[in-house]
């Protein structure tokens, strides 16, 4: 009686769940029978459930296979880097925002900076196909040279970070600022009347206070350290096999592997179930630690 007397009370609330909550079940919790292709050897005439069983051979080929290691390299790196330095500018961004609040330029930077978010990965593959483009491209014109920078696996690096930062990081320090914006401006006027310098305001009283969001959006960055940004690393690299070598993450592997003439779709499950296995062991290893060190800041 007490569970349906919560459902009638929280009625509204609960309806304006239910797309989200269908959205869930329909393509995250329904598609979850596929995980057992990685655990066989799939074949189309027999289909999902008649296919022999091959155990974690799959999984071993693709940890053991020279092109995963490869693959689980880039994807760590490109990972672990966005996740640290993401998080650096973004804080640094929210901060300029704030400081900058009664500047009437402010709204105009944070359009500026906000707008790349809004644009897909196949639009941004163009601006990058107009500065790149070995015959044509602004970049090459500009240094007067005539590199080859879809087969130069050397250079993608800073390109993908470049492009990266470029796209991502205007929209994500917005969360960041609204949490600023929403401090008590008594503790910075009596920060400024104890003489504190701007720094010492930000050191003392921002970076503290903003601790909380900074832990939240950490431990859901590393949920997703195997995870990659698609569009990123197939679209704007034109999915080019010279440069499979910096660029290659897993998702793109598993998206060949799949789309591919005779794609091995057992490998690509693997892939997929291994991509999600880690990271969520990542997250509640990541919250333990933070329950432990400061239990308040821990999202369960």
């Amino acid at each position: 009686m007490k569970f349906l007397k919560q459902i009638k009370s929280n009625g509204p609330l609960l309806i304006m769940a239910v797309p989200g909550i269908a959205y869930f079940i329909l393509f995250s919790y329904i598609p979850m029978f596929g995980i057992i292709m990685a655990f066989k050897n799939y074949n189309y005439v027999d289909g999902i459930f008649g296919s022999p069983w091959v155990g974690l051979q799959n999984f071993e080929f693709l940890l053991t296979s020279g092109v995963a290691l490869r693959i689980i390299r880039n994807t760590l790196f490109y990972s672990i880097f966005f996740l640290v330095m993401n998080k650096i500018v973004e804080i640094f961004l929210a901060i300029m925002y704030d400081s900058l609040s009664k500047s009437r330029l402010t709204r105009f930077n944070q359009t500026v900076s906000i707008l790349p978010h809004f644009l897909s990965w196949v639009v941004v593959a163009y601006f990058a196909s107009a500065i790149l483009d070995p015959q044509k491209g602004i970049l090459n014109q500009m240094l007067g040279t005539n590199i080859e920078w879809y087969n130069e696996a050397k250079y993608w690096p800073v390109i993908i970070i470049a492009f990266q930062l470029w796209k991502t990081i205007g929209y994500n320090s917005i969360i960041y600022y609204s949490n600023i914006r929403g401090f008590d401006a008594e503790l910075y006027e009596a920060a400024r009347i104890d003489g504190a310098t701007w720094w010492q305001q930000v050191k003392y009283i921002t970076i503290p206070l903003l601790q909380s969001i900074i832990i939240i959006m950490v431990i859901m960055g590393i949920g997703s350290i195997l995870h990659s940004d698609f569009g990123l690393f197939y679209n704007v690299t034109r999915n080019s096999g010279p440069l499979y070598e910096t660029t290659q993450t897993l998702d793109a592997y598993i998206y060949n592997g799949i789309t591919s003439q005779g794609g091995n779709v057992t490998l690509t499950s693997a892939a997929s179930f291994f991509q999600s296995v880690v990271g969520f062991i990542l997250v509640v290893t990541a919250n333990g630690i933070i329950k432990k060190v400061s239990p308040e800041n821990a999202m369960f």
